[in-house]
């Protein structure tokens, strides 16, 4: 039964680290597509993209640190956040929608490092 536990908190931690790993890459991807939409004219094309892709995978960094709490046992302090995060992005994705780059652009730079922040703790 322990050996059960112990093998689901490492598949649960694994997974976590994955979600972390693909959400600060998203994230990455969206500061170069952004530099993209100053320069080109399909830039704006990637960078709407890339605002899905980043806030899919801000949604699979939730569930994943919520499958690494749950079942595996570990600290619910993942999944705060996780969610503090997914708020972060669904600011984000407002404040590009608005057309606000004072703010958008600022916050994409702190949820970068709080991403990279993040993956480094794991």
């Amino acid at each position: 039964m322990a050996d059960q536990v112990t093998a689901n908190a490492r598949r649960g931690s694994s997974f976590l680290q994955i979600a972390i790993a693909l959400q600060t890459l998203t994230i990455f991807l969206q500061a170069v597509s952004a530099g993209l939409l100053l320069t080109s004219s399909y830039g704006e094309t990637l960078h709407s993209i890339g605002a899905r892709v980043m806030y899919g995978a801000s949604m699979l960094y939730v569930l994943a640190a919520v499958l690494a709490w749950k079942p595996g046992g570990s600290s619910p302090r993942p999944v705060l956040h996780a969610s503090g995060f997914l708020a972060l992005a669904s600011v984000q994705v407002a404040l590009g929608i608005a057309h606000v780059p004072s703010v958008h652009l600022p916050l994409g730079v702190l949820m970068f490092g709080l991403s990279v922040l993040a993956l480094s703790r794991r």
